[in-house]
């Protein structure tokens, strides 16, 4: 199963759409999550990586959207975050002489890939705008 980052990015991005132009520390962002800024830089960076922030050094700097809320979907969050299957991945090799075994893996796949399918048909119909809709 996935870790806690789309839940951190979703955050972090939520917190800059509410700011507008204002720029964010991830100090600031860190107390928001209640995490250690350092784990927020790591999550800010990639998100820089993936085009949907920007970030200013030095003493007055922080991090912005890079585009328009309406601009950004929750799939791209997703894609940007994801490490691994939704579900995970079966490590096990299954004993090939069983009628079970022989095919699981390839039905476990199968039917994780439509169930990621079907998240990130979910995912591409609301974007950050929407989803920050939901705070005010």
């Amino acid at each position: 199963m996935n870790n806690n980052r789309f839940s951190v990015s979703l955050h972090i991005l939520t917190l800059l759409a509410t700011a507008g132009d204002e720029l964010l520390s991830s100090e600031y962002i860190a107390g928001s999550i209640n995490i250690n800024p350092v784990l927020v830089r790591k999550e800010l960076s990639n998100l820089r990586k993936h085009g949907m922030i920007e970030t200013r050094e030095g003493k007055a700097g922080g991090s912005i959207l890079a585009k328009p809320a309406k601009q950004i979907l929750l799939s791209d969050v997703y894609t940007a975050v994801r490490q691994v299957p939704l579900l995970g991945q079966n490590k096990n090799e299954p004993n090939p002489s069983c009628p079970v075994g022989k095919q699981i893996n390839k039905h476990l796949d199968d039917l994780y890939t439509d169930v990621e399918k079907t998240l990130m048909q979910k995912l591409g119909k609301t974007s950050l705008f929407d989803f920050v809709k939901q705070f005010k």
